[in-house]
């Protein structure tokens, strides 16, 4: 399990710092106004498709059948499966994107009411870039499920390296529109979007045949495997829709505040996203199939055995991440998006979201980890159930403090919801017994918060006195200052788990040892 965790979540690494750059070719070019707002609504659209119908419950229901009918009745009925979904999947796609395309601007008030509140601008440019990124729902939905099989069969490596081809393709879009002229970045960078999914998905296809997985075009039919994929879907497609209605929420709340706030949320989720997608990825990506294998067997011991290795691996990340964070927040986002046309004033905006963000990190990985043990067992309704509590949470709390607190009303609720959301999880997997903690792991855990506070402190003086007019500074002094505050941190927390015995210096050199032979 480790193995794999390291493989998915270092491709994911370099997915997500490739995205950093592309994000913030996109704050120097567009900084934080109307036609970045538009831009991200543009994908937001078909990246929420891609959420639902592509990452979400399908791959949550499809994985276990398929692996399933690949173990009992072979590699060739497993694979028509795999067909029969994929040529319905795209179909369907195809039909929702066409009535997108001609609805657009109804869809766009509907997402983004306060853009017209605002004048026109907003508006009209989001219809125009929503229409060139639309297609990509098709693309990325379809690789979706293509990078689920190649998992299925432990092929990690290849579905996540896809992924990188988004970002290098983005990164070359924006240049070309920076050098046609910066009025041309927004346009050339949604169609970059939609160029990327095709990149995608002719990658993973690819993979997929020479690994012996090549999925079969064929006529969509409702076969007795199809109906029971769509049985099981339709519960943790209720589920993944409830995860996009807070989105949506949160999209139509910003909408409503200043021009500016929906880019000051999106880059201060961008920075949050790289703890989040990196671990919570590959442990969503890996977990699924390994519980699975358990369950099959009905070895709930080592099922337990595996949550909480599992959880050991998420605590001992993401509590650093989110009190790094927390303590940075202000000299992260001034040395990765402060140049150009994003100026101070969005810098500590967006840094005020990104605290509000990282409050919630540790739940968002945490859910990553839980989920996959019900989906395992067959069970997509009982996290839609816990995820209609919180979308009604995060609701009330977005409309409770939205006037009083503007953009970090969004964040902020999302990081208590899934907070919420974690807890209950949990709860239920504890009566099930799939999920004991030991006194040992809990212990750790102790220990793990302990050494993060300490490195917070650490980190929050050391920006106190090192950092002042940072938004000023030119690029390299900042980059040099915020390199020099989270080495010493990162050296201080991995002393502080040596000297509470959280890691051993003889387990550390065992494990590097053993990575380096292979």
């Amino acid at each position: 399990m480790l193995r794999h965790l390291l493989t998915v979540g270092g491709w994911t690494m370099l997915s997500r710092l490739l995205g950093l750059v592309r994000d913030q070719l996109l704050a120097m070019f567009l900084g934080a106004g109307p036609v970045q707002d538009a831009y991200q609504i543009a994908f937001r659209l078909p990246n929420m498709f891609r959420r639902l119908f592509g990452e979400g419950a399908l791959n949550a229901a499809f994985v276990p059948l398929f692996t399933s009918r690949y173990e009992k009745k072979g590699p060739e009925k497993a694979l028509l499966l795999a067909g029969q979904a994929f040529s319905l999947l795209l179909l369907w796609l195809s039909l929702l994107t066409v009535l997108a395309e001609i609805f657009m601007p109804w869809v766009i008030d509907l997402i983004a009411p306060g853009f017209r509140s605002h004048g026109t601008e907003r508006f009209t440019i989001a219809v125009q870039l929503t229409r060139i990124t639309m297609p990509y729902t098709v693309l990325i939905c379809g690789a979706a499920l293509i990078a689920g099989i190649l998992n299925a069969r432990n092929h990690f490596a290849a579905a996540s390296a896809a992924y990188i081809s988004f970002n290098i393709v983005g990164i070359a879009a924006i240049l070309a529109g920076a050098l046609w002229g910066r009025q041309h970045v927004a346009s050339t960078s949604s169609w970059g979007i939609t160029l990327s999914g095709v990149v995608q998905l002719a990658g993973l296809l690819w993979a997929a045949g020479k690994a012996g997985l090549m999925v079969p075009l064929v006529r969509p039919t409702l076969s007795a495997d199809i109906r029971l994929l769509l049985r099981r879907m339709l519960p943790g497609l209720v589920g993944s829709g409830v995860t996009q209605i807070n989105l949506t929420i949160d999209t139509i709340i910003a909408t409503l505040l200043p021009t500016g706030s929906i880019s000051w949320l999106y880059f201060a989720d961008r920075v949050n996203q790289l703890p989040l997608g990196v671990l919570g990825a590959a442990l969503g990506t890996t977990l699924l199939p390994l519980f699975t294998r358990h369950l099959s067997t009905n070895d709930r011991p080592a099922l337990q055995t595996s949550l909480n290795q599992a959880m050991n691996y998420a605590l001992l990340l993401s509590l650093p991440a989110m009190i790094g964070l927390f303590s940075l927040a202000p000299e992260i986002m001034a040395t990765l998006f402060g140049y150009g046309h994003f100026t101070p004033r969005d810098v500590y905006n967006s840094a005020a979201a990104l605290r509000m963000y990282a409050l919630g990190l540790p739940a968002f990985i945490i859910i990553k980890l839980l989920a996959p043990a019900f989906f395992a067992e067959g069970d997509t309704t009982t996290p839609v159930r816990i995820g209609f509590v919180t979308m009604g949470l995060n609701l009330a709390l977005n409309l409770l403090l939205y006037r009083t607190l503007a953009h970090l009303a969004p964040p902020l609720a999302s990081a208590l919801a899934a907070i919420v959301n974690m807890l209950a999880l949990g709860w239920l997997l504890w009566r099930r017994n799939s999920f004991r903690p030991t006194l040992p792991s809990l212990f750790r855990a102790a220990r793990i918060l302990c050494a993060a506070l300490v490195m917070g402190a650490w980190a929050w003086s050391g920006a106190h006195f090192l950092t002042a007019g940072l938004p000023e500074w030119h690029a390299l002094p900042r980059l040099l200052v915020l390199l020099i505050l989270i080495g010493s941190s990162a050296a201080l927390y991995g002393g502080l788990l040596i000297a509470l015995q959280v890691l051993g210096l003889d387990e550390l050199r065992t494990r590097l040892l053993r990575r380096l032979k292979r």
